[in-house]
C-alpha cells in the first residue's frame, strides 16, 4: 500500500507533464543514452541522441517530493503511543466519519491497515496531532494497530479540511466544478490550504521556498504585521499620514502595537529584558498595509524575538511553534528524504541492466512507456466517474499487463 500511495502522490504532483515519465523504481539505473529515430509523415528524420539523465533527475525529484511526506511518518505502527506528534502525515476517513459528524484524523499506518478501501481525504501534514483511529468518533471501527485509546484527544485541532473541503471558498480539491487551474498553498499557522487567487496578494516566485500565513491568521495576531514589515517578502507599503492629526494617529498606532506585545502579567521597566528585537523593530517605524496573505522567506523564524516577554506573548496567542525552525514542513520533508536515502539495500535492477545490451535496454524503455500510457488511461476512467481506486483495482491492472505481456511473448515465439 505504501508503494501505491507513493505512486498516486507522485502522479498528482506530476500533472501530466508532456515529457517521458517512468517509474524510478524501475528506471533509476537506466542512465545511458538512447539512440532513437524520429519519423514524420512516414519519412525518417535525422538520427538524434536523447539523454535519459534529465528525465531521471526529474523523476528522482518527483519521487523525493512525494515520498518525503510519507517517509517522515511510520507506515507500520500507529502513532498514538507517541502522543501528540510534532508533525506527521494525516488522513481523514469520509467512510467512517462523514460530514455532519465529528471530525477525526488518522495516522499513515492506520490509513493503510485500518482504512484500506475507504474514501480518504489526504491532509498532507498537521502539527501536534494524536491519531484518532478507533476512538469514540469511530462507532463501527476498532483500530487494528492500537485498540486501547482514550475516547477523545482533547488537544487535537480540527478544521473543514477533515471533511474534504479547503480554502475560504470551502471547496474540494481537486474541484470538478472549478474551470480554473489554480495551485493551493498551505498556511503555516492554521494549516488550511488556500487557492492562490484567494490569498489577496501576489504569489511570489520560488513560493516552494517560502512559508505563507493567510490574512485571517495575520489579523488574529496583529504583532505578526510588525515582523512582516521587516522580515516578509515585499508587500504594499502603508501610506504615511499627513496633516495636523498625523502625529496623533501615529502615536495611537504605536501605543496599540505596544499593548499587543506586552505580556498579560505586569512587569516593571527594570525587570524587562535589556534587548527585545520586537521593540527594536517597532521603534524603526516601518509599516506595511495590513491586508492579504504574507509570504516569509527561508530562515525568517530565526529572526523572531525569543526574549521571555515575547515567548509568553506567542504562547498566549498559540504561536509558540513559530520559534521552532524544526516545526516547518520543509524540515519534516528533509527528514523524510534523509530516512529514504539511509535505508539499506541496493536496487536489483541496477545490476540487471548493467548486463543488458543497448537493444534490450531500449525494449525495456518502450515497454514501460506503453505501460505508462495504459496506466494513465486506466486512472482517467476512475477520475471521470469519480470513483476511488482500490488496491484490488491496481492488482487487476497489473494482471492485465501481465496477460498482455504473455500474449506478446507468445506471438514473438510463434513468429521466430
Amino acid at each position: 500500500m505504501r508503494e501505491l500511495r507513493l505512486l498516486f502522490t507522485c502522479t498528482q504532483r506530476f500533472r501530466l507533464c508532456p515529457s517521458l515519465y517512468l517509474s524510478s523504481a524501475d528506471t533509476r539505473a537506466a542512465i545511458f543514452h538512447v539512440c532513437c529515430r524520429h519519423y514524420e509523415g512516414g519519412s525518417m528524420c535525422e538520427e538524434q541522441t536523447v539523454s535519459l539523465v534529465d528525465v531521471l533527475e526529474e523523476d528522482e525529484e518527483l519521487e523525493e517530493e512525494a515520498s518525503a511526506v510519507l517517509a517522515g511518518s511510520d507506515s507500520d505502527h500507529c502513532s498514538y503511543p507517541l502522543g501528540y506528534v510534532k508533525r506527521q502525515a494525516l488522513y481523514a476517513c469520509n467512510t467512517c466519519t462523514p460530514k455532519g459528524g465529528e471530525a477525526a484524523g488518522v495516522c499513515l499506518a492506520c490509513s493503510y491497515k485500518c482504512h484500506e478501501g475507504h474514501e480518504l481525504f489526504e491532509l498532507y501534514t498537521k502539527r501536534n496531532f494524536r491519531c484518532d483511529c478507533g476512538n469514540r468518533k469511530f462507532s463501527d471501527l476498532q483500530c487494528k494497530l492500537q485498540p486501547e485509546k482514550d475516547d477523545i484527544n482533547s488537544l487535537n485541532k480540527y478544521s473543514h479540511n477533515f471533511f474534504g473541503v479547503y480554502c475560504t471558498c470551502r471547496r474540494p480539491y481537486p474541484d470538478p466544478d472549478d474551470p480554473v487551474e489554480d495551485e493551493m498553498i498551505q498556511c503555516v499557522v492554521c494549516e488550511d490550504w488556500l487557492h492562490s487567487r484567494h490569498l489577496g496578494c501576489v504569489v511570489p516566485d520560488c513560493v516552494e521556498l517560502q512559508e505563507m500565513i493567510c490574512e485571517a491568521c495575520m489579523k488574529r495576531s496583529p504583532v505578526l504585521w510588525v515582523y512582516a514589515a521587516h522580515l516578509a517578502a515585499a508587500g504594499p507599503e502603508e501610506p504615511k499620514e499627513e496633516g495636523p492629526g498625523a502625529e496623533e494617529i501615529t502615536a495611537k498606532s504605536e501605543n496599540h502595537e505596544k499593548d499587543v506585545t506586552e505580556p498579560s502579567c505586569k512587569r516593571s521597566h527594570e525587570e524587562a529584558e535589556p534587548s527585545c528585537r520586537l521593540k527594536e523593530l517597532q521603534a524603526g517605524g516601518q509599516k506595511r498595509v495590513q491586508s492579504g496573505a504574507v509570504f516569509w522567506p527561508s530562515g525568517w523564524r530565526s529572526k523572531l524575538c525569543s526574549c521571555a516577554s515575547c515567548q509568553l506573548m506567542l504562547s498566549e496567542a498559540g504561536l509558540s511553534f513559530l520559534l521552532d525552525e524544526a516545526d516547518t514542513v520543509l524540515e519534516y520533508e528533509n527528514k523524510g528524504k534523509t530516512r529514504e536515502r539511509e535505508q539499506p539495500g541496493t536496487d536489483p535492477l541496477m545490476s540487471a541492466l548493467d548486463n543488458l545490451s543497448r537493444v534490450q535496454q531500449l525494449e525495456i524503455i518502450h515497454g514501460y512507456n506503453d505501460m505508462k500510457t495504459d496506466l494513465k488511461d486506466f486512472l482517467q476512467r476512475f477520475a471521470a466517474e469519480g470513483k476511488v481506486v482500490t488496491s484490488e483495482d491496481i492488482r487487476q491492472f497489473f494482471e492485465q499487463q501481465s496477460s498482455k505481456r504473455r500474449r506478446m511473448d507468445a506471438g514473438t515465439f510463434s513468429c521466430s
